[in-house]
């Protein structure tokens, strides 16, 4: 370790000290801790360019703990990381100011509680809850090798990135670490390295009264290499783990690092130092005992801002300009490659890729919601090469395989297969798609509709992040039928429609279905759930009803009564559309003039101008009937105080299918029922 060195790290320890004293608020132990573990990755290793940080071949380094985010700001701060904007066109600012640090967790600080990706420059993914780093760390991984079989030539290397994540106990206590953990070593996934802090604390104390396991004898189990650091103030040491990485080339690595939280502070090694400022005399005491002037706040000796150019900096410049170099030479050879690969940077889609969308003939038998969007998946996926996914152990049920010539597994000895097979690890495929999205592939997973409780948390994140994730979600509704209440999601529609800037769609038959692809794969920041039907629904004749391009716009007239002034409107998803459509035939033979509204996505009806909205749901026409076979929740913002509601109002039950809806009161007879009660009330 040289002198530089040394002064480096302190600083970045004085850097984290400040920002988190001066905002009150904070967790100072881990970033003095592991200062040095990441200071030596960044300044030695990382294949990195601050200058541009969206260089497509870049490493990773994702912050699992991202209670240490102080940890970051400091490094993008001294690294001279530079700004991005939404348009991925590097700006002049720095992404980092230290004026930023020194708002650290205040109100539009680029140095956020936690790191948060699409604010500061640097952020490969927002991290918090614990355990989502390190999973998401596993797609882009993964989308690694898959970009590597894809485009690399036998004279050109475009991609051979390696992804790092720095996790903590928190992060290896939490399930989704060990799903996702699983997962890569099965597939073998030599350029992925998880960075385990191992401090022994927690916030409720030492982690001997919760979490005793052997964590290196588990990950040997899943098949990773695993390497042991035994002082993490002992650079030599740590880079010795990093070559073994580097060297390891049919397993992911586990560096475990022996570190003492708050390293250097009066209250070294205690639960104290987890999660609160150590206190003006604790940062000076500390600052004493690292050599650092102890009334200098953020002070950032002379020479270190050089040190890093000439390390991170000058070696990110020249690997950076060596790979834009070879992509030029790359481009004259393989030119449609070099566009594909131009197109997936800007989330951009293939010329012509929507005339491969199918159009469903009308069918009164109809075919399940979930077959139809099986056989557009396959379209899509044939018209867009980087379109990949698999399901958690459900792909002959949730019909989500790509099937074509060509398509493949990816497996340990086949890196271009674009089928991928999660095993029953619904949170970690969740975050596994996060992580390959915001590698700019486009991929998908899949999995029963009750089972995104489990995976709710990665889905959240795939919002938070404005990064188009698709979510395919079947068996919908009580519909499962024998299965019973276990299986038969209910509030599961209303726990997605409340997460902000998700898109949920629950089409009403194929051709819905087709257009719900049309607007989901053109989508570049928001992610979607594709809600789908195990149960047939009928295929409408559109040359006599409303046309389904109306699902781009979340809601629109399928049916109207004949002068186009209705008494009352019927408003539906999903399967429950065709329920009424045969309340709609009933009400009209009666002569009661009615429309059926389809809305597939409540989140796009919600964005269309007041004009529109009141065209389909005429402020007039206050009776109004919503049907749908989940939690009546939401409902009542379309239908008003004098509108109806037939939905859940409990839990399901364990019968066959027409049972089920004659129990809870899903037919015609019912909602036309409905319907002329509020009829006779006006």
């Amino acid at each position: 370790m040289t002198d530089l060195d040394t002064l480096s790290v302190n600083t970045i320890r004085g850097l984290c000290m400040d920002a988190i004293q001066k905002a009150q608020s904070g967790h100072p132990g881990t970033p003095m801790g592991m200062a040095p573990v990441a200071y030596t990755l960044w300044q030695r290793f990382l294949r990195f360019d601050p200058a541009d940080p969206i260089w497509p071949n870049r490493d990773r380094f994702v912050l699992s703990e991202g209670h240490a985010s102080a940890l970051l700001w400091s490094l993008l701060h001294l690294t001279g990381v530079r700004a991005v904007d939404p348009d991925y066109e590097v700006l002049g600012r720095p992404s980092v100011a230290l004026d930023d640090l020194k708002s650290f967790r205040q109100l539009n600080s680029r140095c956020p509680g936690h790191p948060e990706y699409r604010w500061t420059s640097g952020v490969e993914t927002t991290t918090g809850p614990l355990g989502q780093g390190v999973a998401t760390s596993v797609g882009m991984a993964i989308a690694g090798q898959w970009l590597a079989a894809r485009y690399n030539r036998d004279d050109f290397t475009l991609f051979d990135f390696d992804v790092y994540a720095l996790a903590g106990d928190g992060c290896m206590m939490e399930g989704i670490s060990s799903e996702a953990a699983s997962l890569a070593g099965h597939l073998q996934l030599s350029n992925l390295c998880w960075i385990y802090d191992s401090n022994r604390i927690s916030i409720e104390g030492y982690t001997d009264i919760t979490f005793t396991e052997d964590v290196a004898a588990r990950f040997l189990a899943y098949g990773w290499n695993v390497t042991v650091v035994a002082d993490a103030n002992d650079l030599d040491q740590i880079s010795r783990a990093f070559h073994t990485f580097r060297a390891e080339t049919e397993r992911p690595t586990l560096v475990l690092v022996h570190s003492h939280i708050g390293y250097g502070s009066p209250v070294e090694d205690s639960p104290k130092a987890h999660g609160a400022p150590f206190g003006i005399e604790g940062v000076k005491a500390t600052k004493r005992f690292l050599g650092m002037p102890p009334d200098a706040e953020f002070y950032i000796p002379d020479g270190i801002y050089d040190w890093f150019a000439r390390g991170i900096g000058a070696r990110g410049a020249e690997l950076r300009s060596g790979w834009e170099k070879q992509f030029v030479d790359y481009r004259g050879l393989h030119p449609d490659c070099a566009d594909e690969l131009e197109r997936i940077q800007r989330r951009e889609l293939p010329e012509g890729w929507e005339q491969a969308l199918p159009t469903f003939p009308p069918d009164p038998k109809g075919l399940a919601s979930r077959d139809s969007s099986g056989q557009v998946l396959q379209a899509v996926a044939k018209a867009v090469p980087w379109v990949l996914g698999g399901s958690a152990d459900l792909a002959p049920s949730t019909k989500t395989r790509l099937a074509f010539d060509g398509a493949g597994d990816f497996q340990p000895g086949e890196r271009s297969g674009r089928n991928l097979h999660f095993g029953v690890r619904e949170h970690a495929a969740a975050a596994v798609v996060n992580g390959m999205a915001l590698t700019k592939l486009r991929p998908y997973w899949s999995g029963f509709l009750i089972f995104s409780d489990y995976a709710k948390g990665a889905i959240r994140l795939s919002a938070l992040m404005e990064i188009p994730t698709v979510h395919i979600f079947t068996h919908d509704s009580i519909g499962v039928g024998e299965d019973g209440p276990t299986h038969q999601p209910v509030e599961q529609l209303a726990g997605l429609r409340a997460t902000p800037g998700l898109l949920v769609f629950r089409p009403a038959d194929a051709n819905e279905v087709v257009e719900t692809w049309r607007v989901v794969t053109a989508l570049r920041r928001e992610p979607a759930a594709l809600v789908l039907s195990r149960q047939a629904l009928p295929t409408f004749d559109r040359s006599r009803l409303g046309a389904a391009s109306g699902v781009a716009r979340g809601a629109y007239v399928l049916a109207d009564a004949p002068s186009g002034e209705p008494q009352v409107i019927l408003l539906a998803t999903g399967s429950e559309v065709s329920l009424a459509m045969a309340a709609h035939e009933e009400l009209t033979s009666e002569g009661i003039a009615s429309r059926v509204v389809s809305m597939p996505c409540w989140e796009l009806f919600d964005r269309q101008p007041r004009e529109y909205r009141d065209q389909v749901l005429p402020p007039a026409v206050t009776a109004r009937v919503a049907v749908e076979e989940a939690s009546t929740l939401g409902w009542d913002r379309y239908v008003g105080d004098g509108g109806a509601i037939v939905g859940m109002h409990t839990f399901g039950a364990s019968a066959p299918l027409k049972q089920l809806l004659n129990k809870f009161g899903f037919t015609p007879e019912r909602l036309a029922q409905a319907a002329r009660e509020l009829v006779s009330q006006g």
